[in-house]
């Protein structure tokens, strides 16, 4: 697909944008959930729903709680720029304005727009006490919007987390669940039906919700989060046809280890890998009703089966040398003497911290950290460390290996507050490196970022 936007559009997009940081999450500065990426003009747009502190009018302070969408983009998968608000509760003519249940979406282009589904509670009609969920659309010339609703939600059909696939012969299909998971044929126009809801039956027992459909060499998969045992996972199920019958073939990703209830995503190609994007509750680890969006390489087998995707810190993409490097979004670890917690309990949006410990009186080997593809490019001298410790010690950054070439070295005095620590480079490789964190002196660093310039 090859959409154009002018240089004055462009520029003004990104005047009214805000930047977010890279790593998993993604999206770090908004609690966010059920992502639905796409590629538009070479750059991927994110659409997910918006998690919100329940405010005081609205009565279950324990549930989901959700008034307004964001869209995010990047055209490299790890610097991402928020384009703010594009549909909101209080802007729908058809939606309970005191609902907050904008739940999934999802958006795709057709006819030279761009066409944003949404879930939201209705307004009651006269003699109605509880009038459901509707679907509404929302329709814009460019995918950061500004997005303009239709009057009324989409005719013959309820429920929650639509999906629009669009086939390659430009066919339009809508997928949703409630009262099972359902897919119909929509009209040219995006906004009426073009066939009878036809439900997905060929899948497992047990709860489900969320369908993102997508095809991949000529495969249709149908895929959905499921409640197999305590909480969902990710599952899918293949075709050869977009409305089935589907044939169930597993999981995609296992239930959430930190116990998020949730997990929703979506799956797209960019660039050439196929990557998948999901949500847990990495800000929030008390309260599963506030998550933040993730993404992860996806693989497939020769058959077109799914490779299952471990979630990981690191996420994907290359990181500058120059950025501060976060390397509590690590690769790998010494899981016995080194700790991920967050900065501050109080704010956990400012991020987490890297703490190296050790209690025996002398080092039988460094105590390491891993966090791999950085970027070095040329023309740098210097190193920062920002830390804290209160008896000091001493940090070192390795290239590639534990015992790989000294890039620099940190001697980290005792401190009461957090430090930046400037030094000449020991040795400036160029291109992409793993990095190797280690504390080789000391018995406990706080690390927070380390950068190269």
């Amino acid at each position: 697909m090859n959409i154009t936007r002018t240089a004055a559009a462009a520029a003004a997009l990104m005047m009214t944008a805000v930047a977010a940081s890279a790593q998993n999450p993604i999206i770090r500065d908004n609690f966010s959930a059920d992502p639905s990426a796409h590629v538009f003009d070479g750059r991927v747009y994110v659409y997910p729903s918006h998690d919100i502190p329940a405010p005081y009018d609205y009565a279950r302070k324990d549930w989901f709680c959700m008034a307004d969408y964001h869209v995010y983009s990047s055209d490299n998968l790890v610097d991402w720029v928020d384009h703010g608000v594009i549909v909101d509760q209080k802007s729908v003519p058809w939606v309970n304005s005191t609902s907050y249940s904008m739940w999934a979406p999802d958006c795709n282009y057709k006819n030279g727009k761009y066409y944003f589904y949404f879930p939201a509670g209705q307004k009651p009609k006269p003699g109605q006490r509880f009038a459901g969920n509707g679907i509404g659309v929302a329709v814009s010339d460019t995918p950061y919007g500004p997005f303009v609703c239709q009057e009324e939600p989409i005719k013959g059909i309820g429920g929650i987390d639509p999906c629009i696939f669009i086939d390659d012969d430009g066919t339009p299909y809508l997928t949703w669940s409630g009262r099972g998971l359902q897919i119909a044929r929509l009209k040219d126009n995006m906004l009426e039906l073009d066939s009878e809801p036809v439900a997905v039956s060929e899948v497992p027992d047990g709860f489900k919700e969320g369908p993102y459909l997508f095809k991949r060499n000529g495969i249709y998969y149908y895929t959905f989060p499921w409640v197999e045992k305590d909480r969902e996972c990710l599952a899918y199920c293949m075709s050869d046809k977009p409305m089935g019958p589907y044939v169930f073939k597993g999981k995609i990703m296992e239930q959430s280890e930190t116990e998020c209830w949730t997990n929703h995503h979506s799956v797209v190609e960019f660039k050439g890998q196929w990557y998948l994007f999901y949500h847990h509750n990495d800000y929030s680890p008390y309260f599963d009703k506030n998550r933040s969006v993730c993404v992860d390489e996806i693989h497939f087998n020769p058959d077109g089966t799914i490779v299952p995707v471990v979630p990981t810190f690191r996420g994907v993409g290359i990181t500058p040398a120059h950025s501060n490097i976060q390397i509590d979004r690590y690769s790998d670890k010494d899981e016995a003497k080194v700790d991920i917690e967050f900065l501050r309990d109080e704010n956990t949006f400012e991020g987490w911290k890297t703490v190296f410990h050790n209690t025996a009186s002398e080092y039988k080997e460094p105590i390491w950290i891993r966090y791999d593809r950085v970027d070095f490019g040329k023309g740098w001298d210097n190193a920062t460390l920002r830390c804290h410790s209160l008896a000091g010690g001493k940090i070192e950054v390795r290239a590639d290996a534990i015992d790989g070439p000294l890039v620099a070295e940190f001697k980290v005095g005792g401190v009461s507050s957090w430090n930046e620590i400037t030094v000449k480079a020991s040795s400036k490789p160029e291109g992409v490196h793993d990095l190797f964190v280690l504390m080789t002196e000391g018995n406990h660093i706080d690390v927070d970022w380390v950068s190269f310039k």
